[in-house]
């Protein structure tokens, strides 16, 4: 595994934490260093939720700066926008194709952005669309998108899916864990390249 740095975006309730101590014990298991740092938000109220996740050889500071992410995981199409200027020039973004209401659209005092992927193709910035959502629901639970999204994320860091599956197994309750593995397998295998 190479040193990378991965900001995490999506709302609350999307499993962003989740996400990132599958990253962390992925990390140890590759014998990388890794500083994690989250940034909850309103996340209880279905706001945005951001962590920084740096894996390295020696990680000094778990803060991401603008345009020094190589990979943003955007749980959700709005965040992917909302973040886009923390990638770096040859930098990715995964996201999660799905539209979740935040609460001024919800209340009718705003409307949910519209052309977003032509927005960010504007911006020059790559990314890569997955459908987050139908793959976990496959998997057996809709829960299971941030471990999809994991799947997917992992296979174009060059980690074996051996070494994956094994992180989600250290992080993911027993009882959650079958459908875990389908998820992360669904990421990992059908999800598109960059």
């Amino acid at each position: 595994m190479k040193n990378v740095n991965i900001l995490i975006v999506g709302v609350g309730g999307q499993g962003t934490l989740l996400a990132s101590r599958v990253l962390g014990a992925l990390a140890s298991i590759e014998g990388k260093d890794c500083k994690l740092s989250e940034v909850h938000g309103m996340s209880q109220r279905g706001g945005s939720v951001v962590t920084h996740v740096r894996i390295g050889d020696n990680v000094l500071s778990p803060v991401i700066t603008e345009g020094e992410a190589d990979y943003i995981l955007a749980f959700e199409k709005l965040e992917a926008l909302r973040w886009c200027h923390y990638l770096r020039k040859d930098g990715t973004i995964l996201i999660n194709d799905q539209e979740i209401m935040p609460m001024p659209v919800i209340t009718g005092n705003a409307e949910y952005p519209q052309g977003i992927y032509e927005v960010l193709d504007g911006l020059g910035k790559r990314y890569v669309k997955i459908d987050g959502l139908g793959l976990s629901g496959k998997a057996g639970s809709t829960k299971a998108v941030n471990v999809v999204m994991i799947g997917a994320l992992t296979r174009l860091i060059g980690v074996s899916e051996e070494s994956g599956l094994q992180a989600v197994e250290r992080c993911v309750p027993q009882k959650l864990l079958e459908i875990n593995r389908k998820a992360y397998n669904f990421g990992y295998h059908d999800t598109e390249e960059a």
